[in-house]
Order: structure tokens, then sequence, then C-alpha cells
């Protein structure tokens, strides 16, 4: 990936994030946090993984965020108002991201002495695999499968984990709408019972 390329992403996603932190409007921030996604998302492209790129823009730009600004419309925040605790909040939010550049610093300088990884060799990483499958024929080619490797991967290793996690999903689907109905059932009765008699 070109340099200035890179940069340029980076700049995107430390604006999105930040503009998530310092927006005061929580839709605007849940936007924001698109743009830094987006930023993310390029990175990723540029370092030849494809797979993961797409995901970040499909499941958390696109999918995400929309369950994210309908949970925000959902609870009607209001704008932030003024907390006694202000000081505090402020002082851990310049604390905390010390810190971490304290720690990002110590391994950026250890990066050196650490051993490289070994070169992959994808003719060996092929002998694992059936000869008829997808698999196997591009990683003889030369190419990595990734999609075809992500896939295996969860539908045998990590199949229960798979289901458990989509079971999880509906169920919170199920609740967010049934939570929804609920709140604006009462809201419309307790404009029933607050209305004038007409008589």
């Amino acid at each position: 990936m070109p340099l200035p390329i890179f940069y340029i992403f980076a700049a995107m996603m430390l604006t999105g994030g930040l503009m998530v932190v310092f927006m005061r409007n929580p839709v605007s921030s849940a936007l924001s946090m698109v743009l830094s996604f987006l930023g993310l998302a390029g990175i990723f492209i540029g370092l030849n993984a494809y797979f993961v790129g797409i995901l970040q823009i499909l499941v958390y730009a696109g999918a995400i965020m929309v369950l994210f600004i309908f949970i925000i419309m959902l609870l009607d925040v209001k704008d932030e108002e003024a907390h006694p605790r202000k000081g505090i909040a402020l002082t851990a939010g310049i604390l905390i991201p010390v810190v971490l550049l304290i720690q990002l610093a110590g391994i950026l300088v250890s990066d050196e002495k650490s051993p490289s990884a070994p070169a992959l060799s994808l003719t060996v990483a092929a002998e694992d695999y059936d000869q008829n499958s997808v698999i196997y024929k591009k990683l003889s080619g030369g190419s990595l499968p990734d999609i075809h490797l992500i896939g295996r991967k969860l539908f045998t290793e990590y199949n229960f984990p798979l289901q458990v996690i989509a079971v999880l999903l509906l169920v919170a689907t199920v609740g967010c709408v049934a939570l929804s109905k609920k709140s604006i059932a009462q809201s419309d009765s307790d404009k029933g019972t607050n209305a004038p008699d007409q008589g």
C-alpha cells in the first residue's frame, strides 16, 4: 500500500473516532463511527485483506450501525446534560489515552527485536485438503483462498458457536421489537388517560 494512501485512510479513521467522542448529538456520533469504519476498511483492503475489508463495510458500517441508530431513535436519547462529576470524567478521558500511547510506544520500540513470522508455504498447506476442493487448487496455484478457509473453519470446527451466536442475535432482535411495541402501547395508554373528557 502506498504510504500517502495509508495516511489518508488513517486520518479518516482517527477523525471519525475523535468525532464520535466530541459530538454531542448521539446520531452524529453514530454516523461519525461509519467514517472511522470506512477508513479502517480502506487500510484492510490496502493490506490485501479484501474479505475483512468488505466485511468491515457490510457488517459494521452497514448492519451494526443501522442497529445502533435504531436503538438511539428508540431510546430517544436527549442532549448531554451537565454532570456533577465532569472533572473526574475529563481526567479519566485524558489519562487513559496517554497510558495507551505509552503502551503503544513500548510495543513499537520492541517491534524490531521481535522475531519475524515464518514464510508461508502454500504448497505444503495444500497437502492437508482434498485434491478436488477449491482450497487445494488455489493453494497449489499459489493463491490464498481466505474466504474458503474462513468458511471451512466456521462450518466445521466452529459450527456450534456460530449457531449459538445466530440464536442470540435472533433473540436480541425479537426482544428489541417486543420492547419497542410495549413502550409505544404504554405511551398511547398514558396519552389516553391524560386526555381531558370531552363530555
